[in-house]
């Protein structure tokens, strides 16, 4: 069995290619940088060079995969490229395609990354493609992009003290492995999540305890923040799902924790301490043993 991965150098879909070769599964990564993916999938792996906005490449890449998961970055035209990958499953006969998406997806979301998957997993349920959806809820790795702050002792969300259930994109990366290459799975939704709902607070301390450095938690009013994510030049569309998805948290709609990773891998999901320990280095960890 050959699977082809999409966004196959991303948090999740390196993890699932590591899943998946280490079960000794075919793997066909579909990515546009050759050099990047080799040296973060690994020189062995088989890549199909194209682009999500090219649907010859990703026909050519999908020709002869069995199963395909498929992970694209959010954005304006996500669901265009996710119809795309759906297009060529149903036109090659693929037999599985395992989608990764995301909790609280919702077609009416005001929230554009919610409102995108959501309507790429009606898509794909509609193609006529055996399909499995992953919906995670707000990765871990999430953390790293304000790694700056965290070096010099902050953490600054409008989170209140909401709280909300991380997942490691590793334990997304083990389930979609397992669907990928067991049976009955077919036209299920599986709901991913840490093993507990943490607040920021508990972040802060994790993160502290990890890096042997002290971290302090900063709750500032939504407004502030928005300005900041403005004046960092990010896109209209992601201040205001950063803004609004902290608006859940703070309402602990995001604090819903499941068992399904436990019941598809077998054993717990990484709990926040965990994934600081592993990271820690990049958090500003002091100290010969960091990793």
């Amino acid at each position: 069995m050959t699977v082809l991965v999409t966004g196959a150098t991303g948090n999740v879909g390196a993890s699932v290619v590591g899943e998946l070769r280490a079960r000794g599964v075919a793997v066909r990564a579909f990515v546009r940088d050759a050099a990047h993916a080799t040296e973060r999938l690994g020189e062995d792996v088989e890549l199909a060079i194209g682009d999500l906005d090219e649907p010859a490449s990703v026909a050519a890449a999908v020709e002869g995969a069995e199963r395909v998961f498929l992970s694209s970055a959010d954005g304006p035209r996500k669901v265009e490229h996710e119809r795309t990958v759906t297009d060529a499953c149903a036109a090659a006969g693929v037999e599985l395609v395992v989608k990764a998406s995301t909790l609280a997806a919702d077609p009416a979301s005001p929230l554009a990354p919610l409102a995108w998957n959501a309507r790429s997993e009606d898509y794909l349920r509609r193609s006529g493609v055996p399909a499995v959806i992953l919906a995670s809820g707000s990765y871990m790795t999430n953390l790293l992009t304000g790694a700056d702050e965290i070096r010099q002792g902050r953490l600054i969300a409008p989170a209140g003290d909401g709280r909300i259930a991380m997942v490691d994109p590793r334990d997304t990366g083990a389930v979609a492995a397992v669907v990928l290459t067991t049976d009955g799975h077919e036209g299920r939704s599986y709901r991913l999540t840490g093993p507990r709902a943490v607040s920021y607070a508990e972040v802060a301390q994790a993160l502290a305890e990890a890096t042997g450095v002290p971290v302090a938690y900063l709750d500032v009013p939504e407004e502030a923040a928005r300005e900041a994510l403005v004046a960092a030049g990010l896109p209209g569309w992601l201040v205001e799902h950063l803004v609004g998805l902290f608006r859940l948290i703070r309402a602990d709609a995001l604090a819903e924790t499941t068992g399904d990773v436990l019941a598809l891998t077998g054993r717990d999901p990484r709990d926040l301490a965990e994934f600081a320990r592993d990271h820690a280095r990049a958090f500003g960890a002091v100290g010969a043993g960091a990793r």
